[in-house]
């Protein structure tokens, strides 16, 4: 955001202006519509240990055409229902399926270019975590225990965890969410593949470039398993892309965060409006509400003023 600001300075006021005010703009969430009407969704197959617990939809697209799923009911290129599914069906291939894989491949890049944020260890067990963006060394193990993401009261609060290799949890951890709404988000941005092993509780959208596993009885309690080029392999798993209690209007926990697209310009993801926090507003922690709307609005106040004065 600030070198943002750094190179708007060096253009004229009338030009800044008119990229700011003048330029429509439109604001979307970071998951596409299609994309978050999946909550498991492969690029290989999909393959399931009955019996799992799924509400939304489950799909495969591969551009290779195999569109596998095992574990469910499917048919090539149309939803049909599985018991196992609720709030959704099964897709083995077709138009939604695709459309959801395009989007994840531009979800994932927009999540990349909110850059590293903090840097933390590999371990994130019994830490507490405010809203923001953090990358995750590569370990054994990214979770032996529990992490609690703190909203401190803030509705639309997002958490963006970059994760260069691996995503891997060990057995009975947990990620809790707490103080924040139903605007909240939670993204596990993954370099490579993701592994949530049996009996964890686990909170967040998983995107992957490559593959997930969810052994047996693991959870993704609020969230989704996305995979951009892989498989999605379960295993007598619970997976909702609705939440329950404080965050159940949140949609699976895909808010905080909305992309903002203008005509000739590359896309700015920002975070939904935050309460500042120390008077901070550098690249990494909690972004000042509007920046650069702010900046566009009074830089085009302050032409107007010059213009009345001549």
């Amino acid at each position: 955001m600030m070198k943002t600001l750094k190179y708007l300075s060096l253009l004229p006021l009338a030009v800044i202006g008119s990229l700011y005010v003048s330029t429509p703009a439109l604001a979307t969430p970071i998951l596409g519509s299609d994309l978050a009407s999946f909550t498991i969704l492969g690029a290989s197959t999909v393959t399931n240990v009955p019996t799992s617990t799924i509400v939304g939809n489950v799909g495969v697209w591969s551009s290779g055409g195999a569109n596998a799923i095992t574990g469910f009911n499917s048919s090539p290129g149309v939803g049909v229902s599985d018991l196992q599914v609720t709030g959704g069906s099964v897709y083995a291939g077709g138009a939604l399926a695709q459309s959801a894989q395009g989007q994840l491949t531009t979800a994932r890049n927009n999540l990349a270019s909110l850059g590293m944020g903090t840097t933390l260890a590999a371990d994130l067990s019994g830490l507490t975590l405010a809203p923001g963006v953090y990358t995750v060394a590569a370990g054994t193990t990214n979770l032996s225990g529990a992490l609690t993401l703190d909203g401190g009261g803030n509705a639309n609060a997002a958490w963006v965890f970059q994760m260069p290799s691996t995503l891997i949890t060990s057995p009975n951890s947990v990620v809790n969410v707490i103080n924040t709404g139903s605007g909240a988000g939670v993204y596990w941005n993954v370099g490579s593949s993701a592994t949530i092993d049996v009996n964890t509780a686990f909170l967040g959208n998983i995107l992957a470039l490559s593959s997930i596993t969810f052994n047996t009885s693991a959870s993704d309690l609020c969230g989704r398993a996305l995979a951009d080029t892989g498989a999605v392999t379960l295993d007598q798993n619970n997976l909702s892309g609705v939440c329950m209690d404080t965050l159940a209007d949140s949609k699976g926990l895909s808010g905080g965060l909305d992309v903002t697209s203008m005509i000739g310009e590359p896309d700015v993801v920002d975070f939904l409006p935050f309460v500042q926090v120390g008077g901070s507003d550098e690249e990494g922690t909690v972004p000042v509400p509007g920046t650069l709307m702010l900046l566009g609005l009074g830089l085009a106040g302050l032409g107007a003023s010059r213009r009345r004065q001549k």
